[in-house]
């Protein structure tokens, strides 16, 4: 296989029902495209048809199609990375494999790329989804902008188009829980959006749950900014600053009226009040405090069973790296092909639907 020009990367859990769907409508838009291109189907441990029906797909065009398998559910971003791992073209797209993107909208992508940017985001026309899922989705955009300042209509869409260079760069960032569009964002030149059709599901359930979008948007709020924390500093000395002068107020009133029994009721609501913001802190704290955890573990973040291309089915194979831990200790950890340092059950992320 000579390098392509684009490299697809498609993660794929739980698809049977849509696959045939999508390998139709993908090769023929792909071809069209006139284009030297490959396509990284990356296989995130489905347990129904999905590796039978991608190794049939790579049986059919194997020129043209590489199937990553991984070891067990590792999460949509995860699976993500590991496609980008095995990519080679000087341009990477990332599409979903429930055909709700069109693959039809690749050329538009790359039209853009063509014009000189080195990142396409996409904007859906009109959402075919649940309305919370539109209503939260836009929630999120406005809040994560205002925290993160990192501008994307729509971050939700994995319809993305990526230069080689910010591929290496996100392979080389070694941070646990990412959110791929967003770090891309961050190491972009030349970024631009362009809006998308966005079709129904073909076939099959949304692997995202509500509560796996609002992990989601925690990891990716948290693992951008310090802001939730420096937001929650200000409340706390402003409610601390409240509570003071309210004690005083108090201590006068009792000085020159004397005591009220019936405004204990008012001071119990105050204190449950400020126990609530006390626990919301510690929470927050903890979120941050856990990614530290997470990270200071450098487990991998996804393990790679096989890999089919045109030499064949190959099992992943183990490297040995040493690192440095201290100026005067090293340490050598056995690491699998293509894993990066993650926990292995941070999957809160898996399935291929839009966020």
């Amino acid at each position: 296989m000579s390098q392509p020009e684009v490299s697809v990367v498609i993660p794929v859990y739980n698809e049977e029902e849509v696959l045939d769907a999508l390998f139709s409508r993908l090769y023929t838009a792909l071809d069209e495209l006139g284009r030297g291109y490959e396509v990284i189907f990356v296989d995130d441990g489905s347990r129904d048809r999905s590796v039978a029906m991608l190794r049939e797909q790579f049986q059919r065009r194997p020129d043209v199609t590489r199937v990553v398998l991984l070891q067990a559910n590792a999460g949509q971003h995860a699976a993500i990375i590991a496609g980008f791992a095995q990519a080679r073209g000087q341009r990477v797209v990332t599409l979903d494999s429930d055909l709700q993107n069109p693959p039809e909208e690749i050329g538009r992508l790359l039209e853009q790329m063509d014009a000189g940017h080195d990142y396409v985001g996409s904007i859906r026309r009109k959402r075919n989804d649940a309305l919370w899922r539109h209503v939260g989705s836009r929630l999120m955009n406005g809040l994560r902008e205002r925290i993160t300042h990192i501008r994307m209509t729509d971050q939700g869409c994995m319809l993305r188009a990526y230069d080689a260079a910010i591929i290496r760069a996100i392979l080389d960032s070694r941070e646990v829980t990412t959110f791929i569009p967003a770090l891309a964002y961050v190491f972009a030149h030349n970024p631009t959006e362009i809006t998308v059709e966005h079709e129904e599901r073909a076939a099959g359930e949304s692997k995202y749950s509500l509560y796996k979008l609002i992990r989601l948007n925690f990891d990716l709020v948290t693992s951008f900014s310090l802001a939730p924390l420096q937001m929650f500093s200000l409340v706390g000395m402003g409610v601390a600053g409240a509570s003071f002068l309210f004690v005083v107020y108090l201590a006068l009133r009792r000085l020159i009226i004397g005591p009220e029994v019936q405004g204990v009721f008012t001071l119990f609501g105050i204190a449950f009040f400020i126990m609530g913001l006390i626990l919301a802190g510690i929470g927050l704290l903890g979120e941050y405090l856990g990614r530290l955890y997470l990270q200071a573990r450098e487990r991998p973040r996804y393990l790679v069973r096989a890999v089919l291309d045109q030499q064949g089915e190959k099992p992943a194979a183990k490297k040995k790296t040493a690192r440095k831990k201290t100026a005067s200790r090293k340490s050598t950890s056995a690491k699998p092909a293509g894993g990066e340092a993650a926990p292995s059950g941070n999957a809160t992320d898996s399935g291929s639907d839009d966020a």
